[in-house]
């Protein structure tokens, strides 16, 4: 229910754009926030938004990366800057998501289908 997209191959100092969009019966979305995973590594925080829009950057993308979001659109994006080789990653979106049901409202944590970034040096 969150669809990813964006990523690709850039050279080193290039730019790229993610988005992620969530779908259905969305009440409202509490934290944003995007995951990357290198091969061998485990998958680490990259930045987190809540719906005050306050931000959380890894240490290793501050000044690169910009998160943000449109509650509107139930989208998120993660603008990335300045990349470099170990930048390389699947990148994964994560949603805490309140969805409408016939029966009242239920919440639960959505993982999108994961992008690949490629930094080339």
């Amino acid at each position: 229910q969150l669809q990813a997209s964006g990523g690709g191959l850039v050279q080193a100092g290039g730019s790229l754009g993610l988005s992620c969009a969530a779908s259905g019966s969305i009440f409202g979305i509490n934290v944003m926030g995007w995951y990357r995973q290198a091969p061998g590594k485990q998958r680490e925080l990259v930045a987190l938004i809540p719906r005050s829009g306050s931000t959380n950057y890894a240490d290793s993308v501050k000044g690169r990366f910009t998160i943000s979001r449109d509650n509107a659109k139930n989208t998120m994006y993660l603008q990335m800057n300045s990349l470099k080789p170990e930048d390389t990653a699947v990148y994964y979106c994560n949603m805490g998501v309140t969805y409408r049901s016939a029966t009242g409202r239920y919440t639960g944590d959505y993982w999108g289908q994961g992008t690949q970034v490629t930094v080339s040096s």
